[in-house]
């Protein structure tokens, strides 16, 4: 493995023995939380000839003892070129095992709620051939699939070719029937075709990162928060040329976006993807802030129950990637203000503004953070960061910032 970092690949790095053996390690490929690989190996204690292994990433790390797909994805025969795609559960692999339209074919399956895998189903032609087929990747909007085919009309033996994936009215039916001859003598395939799902549950954030005030690209640290669970579910860098960086969220979670950056003031964004949302890119570029006197920021990923000043569990990874600036910057004093929309009365929002944002000063105090360092205020809806006349608009005014006022 070898990281982009300010430009130039770092040396590679051995994945370790769980995954590289004496045997032979061919393809390989990674969730897009960067926590799972799916690769293949004809070591000892396999099924047939290469098998598909599994390995999860642990706390420190490191990569986890391989675990063998077994016997509804691997084969006497070779399984190989695994591609799981982002939505984390559909694995697109070739194998000459199972029952196909020659020697090579490309296969999918899903992954069940209880952990085992679906009978795989042939991708049909004409995607596959008479011919090999193999290293199929499919988009992440799921419209087009790339993949490698030894067929006639290339330009040499294997090509790599391009598909616009069929929609499922459009796939011809077939019944099973159609038998035909592989590659080794005696043995047949029957063909079936795998529909790929219109239902596409992930969605693409993208954007780029820069220094608010020079407009510069930054390298910096990009966390994904699963905010209900309080955990950091990946961790990427951004690229440190362009400032760019792109990541794959699964749908049906609410997420906390974290960008942080050495003498930078962090910065966050909170999405929440509903399970029915199907695939979607949303661009979302950040602008940090150095740390200095007067500059304020929206702690976007702190939740209060309705109408009241009750911090909600969802918060807590904000709220300790505040006191963990505060404890890193001992000299900070800071003004944590809370805003409210136009909907109530001036009084009612002002209080119940200020409740909010004492909620966050007490969690810091009870953490050990000076009340000295601290102030808080409510501002009501004095101070809208964009028009109440939109649901969008008095969602965003309503909100907590912190100011720094002295350091």
């Amino acid at each position: 493995m070898s990281t982009l970092q300010e430009g130039k690949w770092s040396k590679p790095q051995d994945l370790g023995k769980n995954i590289n053996t004496k045997a032979d390690e061919k393809s390989i490929s990674m969730t897009a939380d960067g926590n799972t690989i799916y690769f293949t190996s004809d070591r000892e204690g396999g099924l047939g000839g290469l098998d598909i292994y599994m390995s999860k990433k642990d706390k420190k790390g490191k990569w986890g003892v391989a675990v063998n797909l077994g016997k509804t994805i691997n084969t006497e025969y070779d399984d190989d070129a695994p591609f799981i795609h982002p939505d984390g559960k559909t694995l697109y692999f070739s194998s000459k095992g199972h029952a196909g339209m020659g020697w090579y074919d490309i296969y999918k399956s899903t992954l069940k709620t209880d952990g085992t895998w679906s009978a795989p189903e042939n991708l049909g032609y004409p995607i596959n051939t008479a011919d090999d087929d193999i290293y199929f990747v499919l988009s992440a909007d799921n419209k087009h699939g790339y993949y490698a085919s030894e067929r006639e009309g290339g330009q040499g033996e294997t090509d790599v070719y391009r598909i616009s994936m069929p929609k499922p009215e459009e796939l011809a039916e077939v019944s099973g029937k159609s038998v035909n001859e592989s590659k080794e003598p005696g043995k047949k395939k029957l063909v079936s075709i795998a529909k790929v799902e219109a239902f596409n549950p992930i969605t693409i954030l993208k954007g780029t990162v820069t220094d608010a005030l020079t407009k510069a690209p930054l390298e910096s640290k990009l966390l994904i928060i699963d905010n209900e669970k309080n955990e950091v579910i990946h961790e990427v860098t951004t690229n440190g040329l362009t400032g760019g960086y792109l990541v794959i969220l699964p749908s049906g979670k609410n997420y906390g976006i974290a960008v942080e950056k050495k003498d930078y003031l962090f910065h966050s964004e909170n999405f929440d993807i509903p399970g029915s949302t199907s695939y979607q890119e949303i661009v979302k570029d950040a602008e940090l802030k150095k740390v200095a006197v007067g500059t304020r920021i929206v702690l976007r990923n702190i939740f209060f129950d309705f109408d009241k000043a009750t911090l909600r569990p969802a918060s807590t990874a904000e709220l300790e990637r505040l006191y963990e600036l505060l404890v890193k910057v001992p000299t900070l004093k800071i003004e944590i203000s809370g805003h409210t929309d136009n909907k109530g009365s001036a009084d009612y929002n002002k209080n119940l503004s200020q409740k909010r944002a004492q909620a966050v000063v007490d969690y810091l105090i009870k953490k050990g953070i000076d009340p000295a360092r601290l102030k808080y205020a409510g501002y009501g809806f004095d101070r809208p960061m964009e028009t109440n006349d939109t649901e969008e608009g008095r969602q965003l005014n309503r909100r907590t910032e912190f100011e720094i006022i002295g350091n």
